[in-house]
């Protein structure tokens, strides 16, 4: 990443790197700023695996993206990709669903391919609903991406032949408490199964583009993420909604909860959670690079305007309406992105998101590496009981 010397990038990363671990930034801001390099060669594993990738989709009618916590917005933000890629019913569902529920969480048309998302495999819900499917559907196919090779869920179900299991670098398996270059990533290597010939070179454009976005607004956000405000409303339309929901749970992560967050879509919004926008809150605005889609998302941007809601906002797009802006307003525009579809556009949205969670982080004082002290969450979810169908729990 190519930043100014008196960035404040520059500044933390100038810094010995045992005052970085005891600041708690080390690994979080250095898993941020490698993921233009890690995109790439994720793409090239992806391109290098193209026809066993297609072959996962020969002749299914369904596809659900699995996974938890991020994990699943890394499918919210997937799903549209593919749905409008490959013209099949693509839905995302949480792990959490798949365990509870099992077949009732899918949705019809068999053959169908389950396509399991986690950085670290070992969330108890990740093999949980592997299990159930598998037990319980002959006419589901499974592909597991995963950050980590030595998980459980790589590992425990590589010699059935209804799963198959791709596993990133290793470089992509976070060591700081949230996820930043696994889950965009993971998304990445998921966009592979709609991809053809333009996917390498989508995935160089998007890396430039994020590149920039690092070398021109990280001190920008830097800035945003020092003002007042104690919440954050984070608005997106098709994948970007996925990138909002990662977003505004970066926030929440990061700050320990201090500052209250919640994703909504732009016609969502207007639905009853307008009611949470009060004049400490920020507001980060995904607009689509659809024409259509974005006359809605503007008509809600100028509603807000309009009514005085929120104390700034942080807009994100291409060719942006003046009308739209507002005087405390921020806007990171890239014309890099014109005629970019919405997917890709999304996960440098994301990268905007860490940075607001990462300096917000700092900014209360906490440690990004592991910003929950009191260890109310963690980097992978404590083990808990996984109930039979008969109510009694595994092991009992």
């Amino acid at each position: 990443m190519a930043v100014d010397s008196k960035s404040v990038v520059n500044e933390l990363l100038s810094l010995p790197d045992a005052e970085q671990k005891e600041r708690g930034y080390f690994h979080t801001l250095r898993e941020i700023l490698q993921q233009p390099a890690t995109w790439r060669e994720t793409a090239r594993e992806m391109a290098a695996i193209s026809r066993e990738l297609h072959a996962q989709v020969d002749g299914i009618r369904a596809m659900v993206l699995t996974g938890s916590g991020s994990s699943l917005y890394a499918g919210e933000l997937v799903a549209p990709f593919l749905r409008a890629r490959l013209r099949r019913t693509v839905q995302a569902v949480s792990g959490g669903d798949l365990v509870v529920f099992g077949s009732e969480a899918i949705p019809a048309g068999r053959p169908a391919l389950m396509v399991s998302i986690a950085r670290s495999g070992e969330s108890p819900e990740s093999a949980g609903a592997v299990s159930s499917i598998l037990d319980a559907e002959r006419d589901v196919r499974h592909l597991i991406i995963t950050a980590n090779r030595d998980s459980p869920l790589a590992k425990d179900f590589a010699s059935d032949p209804r799963v198959s299991v791709v596993t990133l670098a290793d470089a992509t398996c976070d060591r700081s408490l949230v996820m930043t270059s696994s889950f965009t990533n993971l998304a990445l290597a998921a966009f592979a199964l709609g991809e053809d010939s333009e996917y390498a070179g989508a995935v160089e454009r998007l890396a430039k583009a994020t590149e920039q976005l690092q070398a021109k607004h990280a001190d920008t956000l830097a800035r945003v993420a020092e003002t007042g405000f104690r919440r954050a409303v984070y608005l997106g339309s098709g994948s970007n909604f996925g990138a909002a929901r990662e977003g505004a749970l970066k926030m929440l992560e990061m700050t320990a909860g201090r500052v209250g967050t919640i994703a909504e879509t732009y016609l969502g919004l207007r639905h009853g959670p307008m009611s949470y926008v009060d004049s400490e809150t920020l507001m980060v605005c995904f607009l689509s690079g659809d024409p259509l889609v974005r006359a809605y998302e503007a008509d809600l941007v100028r509603e807000i305007n309009r009514k005085q809601l929120g104390a700034m906002k942080v807009i994100s797009g291409v060719d942006v309406p003046d009308d739209l802006v507002g005087a405390n307003d921020v806007v990171l525009e890239d014309g890099a992105l014109e005629g970019f579809r919405d997917g890709y556009a999304a996960l440098r949205n994301v990268v905007s998101a860490q940075f607001l969670g990462f300096f917000r982080c700092r900014a209360e004082g906490l440690r990004p590496d592991s910003p929950s002290d009191e260890g109310v969450i963690n980097r992978v979810v404590e083990s808990f009981t996984l109930h039979g169908a008969d109510g009694r729990g595994q092991g009992e």
